[in-house]
C-alpha cells in the first residue's frame, strides 16, 4: 500500500509538476501528514522535489527531472504504452486514460541532445553526464522559445542558493560552458546563469513579453567582467600545444627558432592561475613577471602540501657509564 501511494504520489507530481498536499491525501486516501512522510521517503531516494509556500505553492516536480534511464526498457515502456492504449480504446476508463498520459509524459528517446544547426552539432551533454545535464539544458531551450517563465534553484560560487524567477531569452555556450541569459525579476535586469549551477528548473506557467536584446553587444566578458585584462607571453612544450591551442586558439601560438610560444590578453585572478597549473610543466609563464611569481608561489605551496611526511626521528641512544 505504501509504495503504491508513492508511486502514484511521483506519477501525478511527472502529471501535474505542482500540486498541494491536501490534494495528493484526497486522490490517496490518507491523511496530509502521511503524504509528508511518503514526500520525505522519496526525497531520499533522489527525486528532487521542492516545498514551495503561499499562494501558488505546493509540492513542486522541476521539469528538469525525469524517470531513471533504467525504469523501463525502451521494450518495456513501448509495450507498456501500447497495452494501456489498446486497453483504453476498449474501455474508455478515465483511469487507463490517467496511466497512459503519465507515462507518454515520460519520454524514453535518447535524451542525448546532439543539436544540429546547419553544418554545426553541438552534444550538450557532459563527461560522465546520466542525461541530467541535458534535460535541463531542454528545459531551459523550450522555455526560451516558449517565452515560458521559469523558477530557477540556483547555488552561486559561494555555495549559496536562491530561488529565483526568470524570463529565459537565450542559451549562451562559451568556454565549454553553458549559460542562460534571462531577466531576472529579483534584480530586475539580464543576468547569466551558469546551466551548471541550476539545481532545478520548473515553468510557473505564466507567459512573458519578449524583451529587447542586442545579440551583437551581448556581455560575454561576464564571468570576468571586473577583472584586469593582462598580456600573458608563454613558452609552450610540445606536449602541451594540443591543449594549450584549443585554450588560447592556433592563432596565438607562434613558432621562433624551432621553440613554441602563445600570447594572449586574459583575466587576471584565480581561475588563470588554476588554469595555468593544470598544465604542470607544459607551460611556463615568460610575462609578467607579477603572474610568472603567482605561479611559482602556487606551485610551491602545492609541493609542500605533497611532500612526504617528516618520519619521527629516532629516539637518542641512551649512554652507559661505568661507575
Amino acid at each position: 500500500m505504501k509504495f503504491q501511494i508513492m508511486l502514484r504520489i511521483l506519477f501525478r507530481l511527472l502529471q501535474r509538476r505542482t500540486v498541494t498536499a491536501a490534494a495528493l491525501a484526497r486522490e490517496a486516501g490518507v491523511s496530509e501528514r502521511s503524504i509528508r512522510r511518503y514526500l520525505e521517503e522519496l526525497i531520499v531516494s533522489g527525486v528532487p522535489l521542492d516545498i514551495i509556500r503561499g499562494r501558488g505553492g505546493g509540492i513542486c516536480l522541476p521539469d528538469t527531472y525525469k524517470l531513471p534511464e533504467n525504469f523501463f526498457t525502451k521494450e518495456e515502456y513501448a509495450a507498456a504504452v501500447n497495452a494501456l492504449g489498446a486497453l483504453y480504446e476498449q474501455m474508455r476508463d478515465e483511469t487507463v486514460k490517467s496511466a497512459l498520459d503519465k507515462l507518454t509524459l515520460q519520454s524514453k528517446e535518447d535524451g542525448r541532445s546532439l543539436t544540429i544547426s546547419g553544418h554545426i552539432l553541438v552534444d550538450s551533454g557532459t563527461w560522465g553526464d546520466a542525461y541530467n545535464f541535458s534535460d535541463k539544458l531542454k528545459v531551459l531551450e523550450d522555455a526560451a522559445e516558449d517565452a515560458a517563465c521559469l523558477d530557477l534553484l540556483y547555488v552561486d560560487r559561494a555555495g549559496q542558493e536562491s530561488r529565483r524567477t526568470v524570463e529565459p531569452h537565450l542559451l549562451i555556450y562559451k568556454q565549454n560552458i553553458w549559460y542562460l541569459y534571462a531577466w531576472c525579476r529579483k534584480r530586475e535586469d539580464f543576468r547569466l546563469f551558469r546551466v551548471g549551477r541550476i539545481r532545478s528548473a520548473r515553468r510557473t506557467g505564466e507567459i512573458f513579453a519578449r524583451r529587447e536584446i542586442d545579440r551583437d553587444n551581448l556581455p560575454l566578458q561576464f564571468h570576468f567582467a571586473d577583472a584586469e585584462l593582462i598580456e600573458v607571453r608563454f613558452a609552450v612544450r610540445p606536449q602541451a600545444l594540443p591543449d594549450v591551442e584549443e585554450w588560447l586558439g592556433i592563432d596565438s601560438i607562434r613558432t621562433v627558432r624551432g621553440e613554441l610560444f602563445a600570447e594572449a590578453t586574459l583575466p587576471a585572478g584565480e581561475v588563470l592561475l588554476s588554469k595555468i597549473l593544470s598544465f604542470g610543466d607544459g607551460v611556463k609563464v615568460l610575462s609578467p613577471a607579477a603572474l610568472a611569481a603567482d605561479v611559482r608561489a602556487r606551485a610551491a605551496a602545492l609541493a609542500a602540501q605533497y611532500a612526504p611526511e617528516t618520519e619521527n626521528a629516532p629516539a637518542e641512544a641512551g649512554t652507559s657509564g661505568q661507575n
